[in-house]
């Protein structure tokens, strides 16, 4: 067994122990269930001597049938009592784990570092954490209502037919395990024909897609027909697969029925040798067939059930190998929180590198005094924003130090150091809630009419009260009902409501048009007295006022003074900048 496999099982099994009471209750009450029909068949081969004993006297056997019949009415009001008790309580248990399991994928998902979220895709962890509680509904169903069963009825029966019919019950053995294995052998054949079907589909629903979310591409160059072509070959690859996979599941089938036959003849023709040698009676025929029947019943769809097993534990694997992936950015053993009292932030020796990427900070040192706005300014990949997320420790320093009010980052808990830094980023992503609910996100404690008061500073409410439900607009999945500088003033509410003593201004007002940018820099510098500021911008009009500007240029500090003192210094790579922002690009 794989090692995911068993930490599937494991996972699972943890989650469900938490409730063992019902778990074996479920269990308990299902085993019951299945036994209890294997006892019932005992007394219809009782039922069925006695009438054939008393055919010549129906008087005097009428009670013992009758006794016979109430004991067999009892027997199944103990069986529709015992699946009762199951499936209720089993109402109670799975829904609960499968809330536990989405409950735990929730809080282990959202203590993965920032950078495990931008290399993944958010459907896809949606999607995996959906698969992980759907695959344990059905696995549990399948081990409760089919293996569970079948088990319990195999060992009863040929316990009841070694004890009755030892011959029997050898060839029934012998038949059970050649059964099972057989079929577990062409199922796994089978798995890997319905992973090459599913493949399919996986390309078939990937290219709709694709062509969907491309589709003004498709009449622009008129490439309806070319792509119409491609989506066919597809859908012929998709149906080659299926049929091939249910070509084989029909001859599984067919091979399930052939040994079934021949079990029920050689069981009969046994059967009859042993009668005539007076060994076997009629209500002993009766009980074979039963059992036959139960047993064909339970072993019938064996391998349905294993592959679907199968499928469902490759769909839940893909979430436990996140559960085992251990967090990159942990708090350190006793870490302690973070106490602002200044709010000076230093870089000391900082170099960091992306995973299997360039070195984006070099050896960086710098010093941002408590309450001084510093403006950081360079061309786009020199690691202007990388600096803001290792301030907010959305990544681990490979080399360096990171201090605040000389306390090492690494060393206090994320939660306090989040709490004491604002970030307002370039591109503001808004959950599907109220307007309301996202700007209090700031402070979730906040009063409504603090809300609003940040609102009005952020120049939100200039577009809010043109709106029908105001506050209580939803704003759409990621904020799409907003447009890029109604967000950006939302994201910007927020920090004026947070009022955190380090404020991070990412690209804040890239998305508002001068105007609108005019009126925000006002709110911003009510909202930058008396807080450590960090300004990366692009647009050097954004950051003429900040006490100092930093150049960063291949991760490195290039230049360092104020506006005036870089315009100052010939050929430097600010005055060039400010000279294509002021015109002297357009001049060139």
């Amino acid at each position: 067994m794989k090692l995911i496999t068993k930490q599937t099982y494991l996972v699972y099994w943890r989650h469900a122990m938490r409730y063992r009471a019902a778990f074996w209750i479920v269990a308990g009450s299902i085993a019951l269930g299945s036994l209890i029909p294997i006892i019932t068949a005992l007394y219809y081969k009782r039922f069925f001597d006695v009438l054939a004993g008393g055919l010549g006297n129906p008087e005097a056997v009428t009670g013992t049938l009758v006794g016979i019949v109430l004991t067999v009415l009892l027997l199944n009001g103990v069986t529709w009592v015992a699946y009762r008790v199951a499936t209720f309580v089993n109402n109670f248990f799975q829904p609960r784990v499968i809330a536990d399991l989405t409950n735990s994928s929730f809080e282990y998902l959202h203590q993965h570092s920032y950078g495990f979220f931008i290399n993944r895709f958010v459907g896809g962890l949606v999607r995996k954490v959906g698969r992980l509680t759907r695959a344990f509904e059905e696995i549990s169903d399948a081990v409760y209502w089919n293996l569970l069963p079948m088990a319990v009825r195999i060992v009863a029966v040929l316990v009841v037919i070694f004890a009755h019919y030892p011959s029997l019950g050898y060839i029934l053995l012998g038949w059970i395990v050649l059964y099972l294995g057989i079929n577990y052998g062409l199922t796994l054949k089978k798995l890997k024909l319905d992973e090459a079907a599913a493949a399919a589909d996986t390309r078939v629903t990937a290219y709709l897609a694709d062509t969907i979310t491309n589709q003004a591409n498709l009449k622009v160059f008129t490439a309806e027909h070319y792509e119409e072509e491609g989506f066919r070959k597809h859908t012929h690859e998709q149906f080659r697969l299926a049929k091939k996979s249910w070509d084989f599941d029909a001859v599984i089938e067919s091979v399930q029925a052939g040994f079934m036959f021949v079990l029920e003849f050689v069981m009969f023709y046994m059967a009859i040798k042993l009668w005539q040698q007076g060994k076997v009676s009629v209500g002993d025929f009766v009980l074979i067939q039963i059992y036959l029947v139960q047993l064909f019943d339970q072993l019938w769809g064996f391998g349905r059930v294993i592959r679907r097993m199968y499928r469902n534990l490759a769909d839940a694997e893909e979430m436990v190998q996140i559960l085992h992936t251990p967090h990159q950015v942990q708090d350190v053993p006793r870490a302690t929180s973070l106490v602002v009292k200044h709010g000076e932030v230093e870089f000391r020796n900082v170099s960091f590198t992306y995973a299997d990427a360039r070195q984006i900070i070099r050896n960086f040192n710098l010093c941002v005094a408590a309450g001084e706005k510093v403006g950081l300014v360079g061309p786009s990949g020199a690691g202007k924003s990388t600096l803001a997320a290792l301030v907010l420790r959305f990544f681990d320093l490979p080399e360096g130090v990171i201090y605040i009010d000389g306390q090492n980052i690494a060393e206090v808990t994320q939660e306090s150091l989040r709490r004491q830094v604002s970030l307002v980023p370039q591109d503001p992503v808004l959950f599907h809630r109220s307007l309301m609910d996202n700007i209090r996100y700031g402070r979730r404690e906040a009063t409504e009419e603090e809300v609003q008061a940040a609102a009005k500073l952020a120049h939100c409410d200039e577009f809010i009260e043109r709106l029908p439900q105001r506050y209580e607009t939803y704003v759409g999945e990621r904020g799409i009902k907003l447009s890029g500088g109604e967000r950006q003033r939302v994201a910007i509410a927020r920090a004026i409501l947070k009022n955190a003593p380090i404020l991070v201004l990412d690209e804040a007002t890239s998305s508002l048009d001068s105007h609108t940018e005019a009126v925000i820099q006002d709110a911003l510098s009510n909202l930058m007295r008396e807080k450590t500021t960090i300004v990366i911008a692009h647009r050097l009009s954004t950051i003429m006022k900040m006490d100092r500007i930093i150049v960063v240029r291949d991760g490195a500090i290039h230049e360092i003074g104020t506006h005036a003192e870089l315009l100052q210094k010939q050929g430097g790579l600010y005055q060039k900048l400010w000279e294509l922002q002021a015109g002297g690009f357009l001049r060139a």
